[in-house]
């Protein structure tokens, strides 16, 4: 799959092409019905199927302090769309320039100059060009005009999680920030992962029999509320059990927010530096302080047991 950034990366001799646009965080189970139904239809009609995003959140551009919580940084919604069989991504700086392009303008220097559009496949609500002024309505009256097709495909409706709510990242970052994993999982299609490079902190799991890996988190990324969770830890090319801590640490008095992760009977593992990713699968209990060193090395020993328990009945091994 090829991945460009910005128009001039496009190769020069590029044909026509089937495109969707959005910011696509998180590659939701919404977002996968658009782009297989754009990697279907660019198959039929023999042509690339392109995903077009932007970077940053276009939020953050409008109304500046605004950008949301990610989902999924933008080399990780690119590998999720390679699975989707997309072609090529392109990531759109999102500047304050390209935010006064009227759709008009949008519709020519992106879909018709350089990506060459046979068809432009959206969501039902898909906005673009200044202030969002464009709609698919105005994009299909600029189809006609400009030899391309478009197709709106409508969103199931999430499941428990949603509440009959259409699967949305609104509603993703909601129920992470709540620290309902599951809930989110239902609408990702897949455990909500944090990513970043181990770090060392203050070494007190290590000290007390539970050395965890300190990830230092991505920018922006969405983090679950804090609390103690089942999980994956994925490192090295490999797929860990892990029990995760999100949170201050209150029994030492802590103040930083910090995402941690210990493999769960691994030993002698060496991350620090390593880039790596958290899956969270389950909620097991909030964050708490204990009155002794006892009571929370008991507690602790209890969550990877809970631990363990569920990442191996999730696995199929339970």
């Amino acid at each position: 799959m090829q991945r460009w950034r910005g128009l001039e990366d496009i190769p020069e001799d590029w044909g026509r092409s089937v495109v969707t646009i959005g910011s696509y965080d998180g590659v939701h189970r919404g977002h996968q019905l658009i782009i297989r139904h754009a990697v279907d239809r660019a198959r039929a009609l023999g042509v690339p199927a392109v995903v077009v995003t932007f970077d940053p959140h276009p939020s953050e551009v409008v109304r500046p302090g605004s950008h949301p919580p990610l989902l999924a940084p933008h080399h990780r919604r690119a590998e999720l769309c390679a699975e989707l069989g997309v072609d090529a991504v392109l990531v759109l700086p999102f500047t304050k320039e390209f935010s006064n392009l009227s759709p008009a303008d949008f519709v020519v220097k992106v879909l018709v100059d350089k990506l060459h559009a046979k068809a432009v496949v959206e969501g039902p609500n898909f906005r673009f060009g200044h202030k969002a002024a464009g709609n698919v309505g105005f994009l299909t009256e600029q189809g006609r005009v400009y030899d391309f097709e478009v197709e709106v495909v409508d969103l199931y409706v999430s499941g428990d999680a949603g509440a009959g709510q259409p699967f949305s990242s609104t509603l993703t970052r909601r129920l992470i920030a709540e620290g309902d994993v599951r809930g989110a999982a239902e609408i990702l299609g897949r455990p909500h992962r944090v990513e970043g490079v181990v770090v060392r902190g203050a070494q007190r799991g290590r000290e007390l029999g539970f050395p965890t890996a300190n990830v230092e988190t991505l920018p922006h990324t969405a983090i679950p509320a804090d609390g103690v969770y089942a999980g994956w830890l994925h490192a090295a090319g490999e797929a860990m059990p892990a029990a995760i801590s999100v949170g201050t640490n209150p029994q030492f008095d802590g103040t930083e927010r910090t995402v941690e992760a210990y493999a769960i009977d691994r030993v002698g593992l060496d991350l620090y530096g390593l880039h790596v990713a958290v899956d969270f699968l389950a909620f097991v209990r909030g964050q708490a302080r204990f009155d002794t060193l006892d009571a929370l090395l008991e507690q602790m020993t209890e969550d990877v047991k809970t631990c363990r328990e569920l990442v191996a009945e999730a696995s199929g091994r339970g």
